[in-house]
């Protein structure tokens, strides 16, 4: 049974699907579409319940990803990366979740992890500076999660090097504009943020270490499934869940043409076994891939529910699917598109954005190939992983 997110989002998709080329042109997402996507819920799926949110089912936020995405992949992906952080800040001390939810619960919050800034130790916190490219949703976003390397209270990284999470409020870290041009996911709107020396308080900053091995959820007294599972399989879950999403939007709109298009040789398409084979084909490929992937979280949560501890080896395999289902479902639409007819690639034709869209999704680092299938390898022989890979498995 779908989730009551994933039903709004299914009835206000001929909305959102219209207004997916203004916020392309806009460079960002449309106040229209975010008052929208909050109406919905979408971005409170991972939030606790004393917040407002439904402490969901992480199944309910990939799949209301999907469905956001298979009418506009912008809006998808920054579901799915927004959506993230509301489960993470779950896990952390308190005074942070009041400070950004006391007063609305659909307060947003943007990110990137990456650690570009530097957080020197003071008293009472720390100091940050950096920027930060890659801020999807920032300008509907009134606080940040910025990766940062612990400073050694000299303003260099200290050793060995600690990544740390840090909350930082829209007003300590300024969007630089016109740092968001591409050729998909423009409406993303994922520009530079800079910070210039702000202070930053002992409880707004979590190493990540402790999100990663549960040590903060324990410590925040969670109890709830959910805020137990691996930050490296949750992170991913939402960027995937917009690719298929947007390759599951391309995959209906080339039906929806297709079935009334005359070839040039004039055969009707609907005649030539060679276009439907390919169709055929890449459906059961995308489906696979939303099934693989949702398939992977389920199986933690179960785990993890019924008592067992997640291993290393168990999040290799997760991440491992997670990276393949994103490479299946892109690689399926790039059949689907070069059989779609020399209209498809016309900017009046919503299919050429999802292509680019889904090629966009698929470069971010999470689908990256090459560290999860070695991890993932590694592991299942029981062997050791380097540090830097387990972080990253």
């Amino acid at each position: 049974m779908a989730h009551e997110v994933v039903n709004r989002i299914e009835e206000l998709g001929p909305e959102l699907a219209a207004l997916a080329e203004e916020n392309e042109a806009l460079g960002k997402l449309s106040n229209k579409t975010v008052d929208l996507m909050r109406s919905a819920g979408v971005i409170r799926l991972l939030q606790p319940v004393e917040y407002g949110g439904f402490a969901a089912h992480p199944r309910d936020f990939a799949e209301s990803v999907m469905a956001l995405a298979q009418r506009d992949g912008a809006a998808g992906w920054v579901a799915g990366v927004v959506g993230v952080h509301p489960w993470e800040l779950a896990q952390m001390d308190p005074r942070v979740s009041q400070e950004i939810w006391g007063e609305n619960p659909d307060t947003w919050v943007a990110s990137p992890y990456m650690p570009n800034g530097v957080a020197d130790p003071v008293e009472g916190g720390y100091t940050l500076s950096g920027r930060w490219p890659f801020s999807s949703g920032s300008d509907h976003c009134d606080w940040n999660f910025l990766g940062a390397l612990a400073g050694n209270g000299k303003g260099k990284p200290a050793q060995p090097p600690a990544v740390l999470h840090v909350v930082v409020p829209r007003s300590d870290a300024p969007i630089q504009e016109d740092t968001w041009d591409v050729i998909g996911l423009s409406g993303t709107g994922s520009k530079d943020v800079v910070v210039d020396n702000a202070f930053i308080p002992a409880h707004r900053v979590v190493d990540q270490t402790e999100i990663q091995t549960g040590v903060a959820a324990a410590r925040a007294g969670r109890t709830e499934t959910l805020y137990k599972l691996p930050f490296t399989s949750m992170f991913p879950l939402g960027i995937t869940s917009a690719v298929i999403g947007i390759c599951e939007g391309a995959l209906a709109l080339h039906m929806s043409q297709q079935r009334d298009r005359v070839a040039v040789t004039g055969v009707q398409v609907k005649d030539d076994p060679y276009v439907l084979y390919a169709a055929g084909e890449a459906a059961a490929e995308i489906q696979a891939s939303r099934v693989h992937l949702i398939d992977g979280i389920s199986r933690l949560y179960e785990k993890v529910e019924a008592g067992g501890e997640v291993t290393v080896e168990d999040r290799s395999v997760v991440r491992r699917n997670q990276v393949r289902a994103a490479w299946r479902a892109v690689s399926a639409l790039d059949e689907i598109f070069a059989r779609s007819g020399g209209n498809a690639p016309r900017r009046s034709n919503p299919l050429q954005r999802y292509w680019r869209d889904a090629h966009v999704g698929l470069s971010h680092m999470i689908h990256v190939p090459g560290v999860a299938y070695h991890a993932n390898s590694l592991a299942t022989m029981g062997l050791d992983l380097a540090a830097p890979m387990v972080g990253l498995t």
